[in-house]
């Protein structure tokens, strides 16, 4: 007997029409993909919570971008970025051939690990407490890696690196330095040790923290073939809303990102873009000043929240990470932003008692602790 049209119409439907997800790839459903800190539409937030600067860029930078947003909109922008490779190596005494441009640290992370970390049978060394967006990048480039465990005291631990085990297995390692989310620096024969003791793989060291008190490796390049560095002007530039990083490298590695780069897109970065960032990191007096006004403010409140009982990990980024040991992390947090102020929690094993705290102006800051003072007080 015949189905009724209606009735055919919804077997039919039934059986054919698919879920959402079926549309996509397979590797898409694997995916754990980044949780970034929040960003809410709130009026008068003291926001602490995204390592933001807390101060405005360079004017010579807004200037830069107003000049260009007059200027040939119509047309691509340098698919090299020249101004802004050629304004990095000036600042850095490097060549220009050594710089690679990308629309933020993150594609430059996402470039390198596609470039160089994908090595058949061995995995990819990193902290076990570090940026989150590498094992993010590992599960979307199907990248194996092993985590190797932090000291007690947050150290990162180089001889762990190096033992036989892990160098025969090795299909790279990415350290950030300082690192994130605890903002500990690691010294420079430190990343000698892991250059020297991994030379057939690449050693890629993530500076976006490196200018508030932290000393860059880019110094080492011209004798490490297998060093990357990785930069970003998020931070201490104070824009991360126009999304411009780098890396140094010698040539044989920025030949390698360029390859990956243009099988991708080769417009990265716009012509805005490309103006204020090197605008930016032509105005080094500005930067100087912003940069001792975020550690100076770093150092007050670190002292201040040891007052209040916190453990203070030392830190050489525009962050600390703090722990109070009589009050609970997600408590104090939520506290906090009952208030109107956001700080970082990760629930982590080994962090989760921990608060990420971005510096922020003095009056920010001193907000910060007048709430921690109630909160603490009132408990």
């Amino acid at each position: 007997m015949a189905l009724p049209l209606n009735g055919f119409i919804r077997q039919f439907f039934e059986v054919t029409v698919p879920t959402s997800s079926s549309f996509w790839s397979p590797i898409v459903g694997e995916l754990d993909p980044y949780v970034p800190g929040e960003q809410p539409k709130i009026a008068n937030l003291v926001k602490l919570n995204t390592n933001e600067n807390p101060y405005p860029p360079s004017p010579k930078a807004v200037q830069a971008i107003r000049d260009a947003a007059q200027a040939r909109l119509e047309l691509y922008p340098d698919p090299d970025a020249s101004i802004v490779r050629e304004a990095v190596a000036r600042y850095h005494g490097i060549a220009p051939s050594q710089v690679f441009v990308g629309n933020g640290s993150d594609e430059v992370l996402a470039h390198a690990f596609f470039a160089f970390f994908q090595q058949l049978g061995q995995r990819l060394l990193m902290p076990d407490i570090t940026y989150s967006f590498y094992k993010v990048y590992c599960g979307l480039y199907d990248i194996a890696y092993d985590v190797v465990p932090l000291q007690d005291d947050m150290q990162l631990d180089v001889e762990a690196f190096a033992t036989p085990e892990r160098v025969a297995q090795a299909g790279g390692i990415i350290v950030a330095n300082p690192n994130a989310p605890t903002g500990i620096e690691l010294p420079l024969a430190a990343i000698e040790r892991l250059l020297q003791a991994h030379p057939q793989r690449v050693v890629l060291v993530d500076e976006a923290y490196v200018d508030f008190g932290g000393e860059s490796a880019i110094g080492l390049v011209q004798r490490y073939p297998n060093l990357l560095v990785v930069h970003t002007l998020s931070k201490s530039r104070a824009l991360a809303g126009l999304r411009v990083g780098f890396a140094v490298g010698q040539a044989h590695l920025i030949d390698a990102l360029e390859r990956v780069k243009n099988s991708f897109n080769s417009y990265p970065i716009d012509r805005l873009a490309a103006a204020g960032a090197a605008a930016a990191y032509e105005d080094v007096a500005y930067f100087e000043q912003r940069r001792q006004e975020v550690i100076a403010s770093r150092e007050q409140l670190a002292s201040q929240l040891r007052t209040l009982g916190f453990d203070v990990l030392p830190s050489k980024t525009n962050f600390v990470f703090a722990r109070h040991p009589g009050h609970d992390a997600a408590a104090l947090q939520a506290a906090l932003r009952a208030e109107g102020v956001l700080v970082r929690h990760f629930k982590l094993p080994r962090i989760a008692q921990y608060l990420r705290i971005t510096i922020g102006t003095p009056a920010q800051c001193e907000r910060l602790l007048a709430v921690l003072r109630q909160t603490l007080n009132a408990a």
